[in-house]
């Protein structure tokens, strides 16, 4: 499979990609490294120049080219506006998903069937199975680090040009195997995630971009009870970022359960809101990979990374949406949340969480 074959790899100035890279030569690959450039706001601080410097060492002590991919139109279009945009509408948005879709299988892929490239690959926790003619996604080896929840939007076109050459092992082999070989990046931390973040707050970076007013905490029974930053930001769960000023004699967490954008205001209580069982769960946007769901098939889902499976069933599914019926009492997710199916290991494609449209 190797043979005379070009594979970009996408460099990212960390430990998975280097290995992913090291392991694609060690099997015979022609391999090119890629260090994808994104874009940043001016006011935040981004350390992209070390990273690429890292990147750059990496190539260089595997003796592989080095070319840098601008996807910094597709990252403010698709990614931070999406982001922006998701929040201003009282969504609550997951941008390493439309990171993955558009920048990392979008415009990094076409950048390397641009220049030659047979196959892009990356450092993600998955493993890519080719199944009757048709590719699929399974969970990564390591459950600690798996991350098909970030991958459900991803195609058989895109699948058919990709390698995922580290899911098929734990983390401490890859570090040992970059240990081994000598790259830089061996013992370097994870990285913190989308690079426009950085280590600021949501509410830091949206303040930029969306006027955010302040406004009251209630308890469940509508009374004032403390004060937060902007109802937009907050998400259904969330028990952190808002100030209670009443005297709260038990000092139980309190989770945010309800939010009015119109009033704006955010609604707390010590107990989490829960679905019930028999629930339906619906979800637009809808992308499945490999073999389609069917109607009564029982799978899991995911609302949120590195929860627990929640069993389920669809009851009604057109070409881009599903209604799902929940067979497990669960939290209640936000609208514009992932939501990822799976059967065991196998990731089954996903979608964006809406609300339910009578039929």
């Amino acid at each position: 499979m190797s043979k005379g074959k070009t594979v970009f790899v996408g460099l990212s100035g960390g430990v998975d990609s280097s290995v992913a890279a090291l392991r694609l030569k060690n099997q015979g690959y022609t391999v090119v490294g890629v260090f994808i450039k994104v874009w940043q706001p001016d006011f935040l601080d981004c350390n992209w120049e070390a990273e690429r410097l890292d990147a750059m060492r990496v190539a260089a002590k595997l003796d592989i080219p080095f070319l840098t991919c601008d996807a910094e139109k597709a990252y403010k279009d698709d990614v931070a506006d999406y982001f922006i945009d998701s929040y201003r509408r009282g969504l609550t948005p997951n941008p390493d998903v439309m990171c993955n879709k558009y920048v990392k299988f979008g415009a990094f892929l076409q950048f390397a069937e641009e220049n030659g490239a047979d196959y892009i690959a990356t450092g993600h926790y998955a493993q890519r199975v080719e199944n009757n003619g048709l590719f699929e996604i399974h969970r990564g080896v390591d459950e600690g680090k798996d991350q098909t929840y970030f991958l459900w939007t991803l195609t058989q076109a895109q699948l058919a040009k990709t390698l995922l050459p580290v899911g098929d092992s734990p983390k401490k082999q890859i570090r040992k195997e970059a240990d081994a070989a000598g790259l830089i990046t061996a013992n370097k931390k994870d990285s913190q995630g989308v690079c426009f973040l950085g280590h600021i707050d949501i509410y830091e970076f949206l303040s930029h971009y969306i006027d955010l007013k302040s406004g009251d905490v209630l308890d469940t029974n509508g009374e004032v009870i403390g004060a937060h930053k902007g109802a937009l930001i907050y998400t259904t769960g969330q028990r952190h970022g808002f100030t209670i000023t009443s005297h709260n004699t038990t000092r139980d967490a309190l989770y945010v359960i309800t939010r009015d954008i119109e009033n704006n205001t955010i609604t707390v209580s010590s107990q989490r809101q829960q679905t019930i069982q028999s629930e339906h769960l619906c979800i637009d946007s809808v992308n499945l990979i490999g073999k389609p769901v069917e109607v009564l098939q029982q799978f899991q889902l995911q609302t949120r990374y590195r929860q627990e499976p929640i069993v389920c069933n669809a009851v009604h599914i057109t070409e881009h949406t599903m209604e799902i019926e929940l067979q497990t009492e669960t939290e209640i997710p936000s609208e514009g949340q992932s939501c990822v199916l799976y059967d065991g290991n196998r990731c089954l494609g996903g979608g964006i969480i809406s609300t339910c449209q009578s039929k």
